[in-house]
């Protein structure tokens, strides 16, 4: 079997994939929120390809939680999440992929995976740089839960908590589901994503949640997901009647509350 590090994900690079899996849109298309007052940051990640994030500070000891949200979102979608964050004392860091929002040059599956390196790099100096001390928590959306999970997996000892919200613990439903045929790609799924192997790299507090009605990722992916992981201090929440998108809006009162509650164990 493929070491975690070594995976070559050029078979997701087909378009007959990426054309599914990812949704790019410009910033100020549709649907955004109103701008807050952020600090918004340019990543290089390659020459003359930068990724976009726009990073929501309150405090300087304030825990810090670097998000990587879904295929068919922007940074800018979740301005409305930066305030809500900041009230509770969290600096909010989302940041997009390439393609997407502000960002330049165009997504696939392997350079999404090697970004998320280079942009967890440039976010731990960027919070050194600006004095910014307070615990490092990496949270993936849907999609972003297979940047999430590579950070977790490769430095684990860097991140201090991990959020995967609506995450896929196996590829290959997912793709099928999106209208990808999986054998004529030749993909197998001992050599995808293999989130639910990475999360057995990470002890440290965790936190799943997910929709019990979500038809786009299962709500059984959460479970395998929360089952394989290998921390002890480990939390699944059931958000029941919420669908893959609204469960934001469903569950938002038992969501902030999870959210907090992992954040306040890192304080103490």
């Amino acid at each position: 079997m493929t070491d975690l590090s070594q995976i070559d994900y050029s078979v997701l690079d087909r378009p007959e994939v990426t054309m599914f899996l990812f949704h790019p849109r410009a910033e100020g298309v549709f649907g955004e929120s109103e701008p807050a007052p952020c600090r918004n940051v340019f990543i290089p990640v390659e020459e003359n390809v930068s990724i976009g994030g726009c990073f929501h500070i309150t405090s300087q000891d304030a825990p810090n939680i670097l998000f990587f949200h879904g295929n068919g979102e922007i940074v800018a979608d979740y301005h409305d999440m930066g305030t809500v964050y900041n009230r509770i004392g969290v600096n909010f860091l989302p940041v997009d992929y390439r393609g997407y929002g502000r960002s330049t040059g165009t997504p696939t599956v392997t350079t999404m995976m090697q970004d998320c390196h280079r942009i967890f790099d440039f976010v731990r100096k960027w919070l050194e740089t600006e004095k910014l001390t307070g615990p490092l928590v990496v949270m993936g959306r849907s999609l972003g839960s297979a940047s999430a999970l590579e950070l977790a997996a490769a430095c684990p000892e860097a991140i201090d908590g991990l959020i995967i919200e609506s995450g896929f613990a196996y590829a290959k439903p997912l793709l099928e589901l999106l209208g990808i045929n999986v054998r004529s790609i030749g993909f197998e799924e001992k050599e995808g994503f293999r989130n639910v192997d990475k999360i057995r790299s990470f002890e440290k507090p965790t936190l799943i949640i997910h929709a019990e009605q979500d038809h786009i990722i299962p709500f059984s992916d959460g479970e395998a997901l929360h089952d394989a992981s290998a921390a002890t201090d480990k939390t699944l929440l059931n958000v029941p009647g919420a669908n893959h998108n609204d469960l934001l809006h469903v569950g938002f009162n038992e969501y902030m509350k999870a959210v907090h509650a992992l954040i306040q164990k890192l304080q103490k």
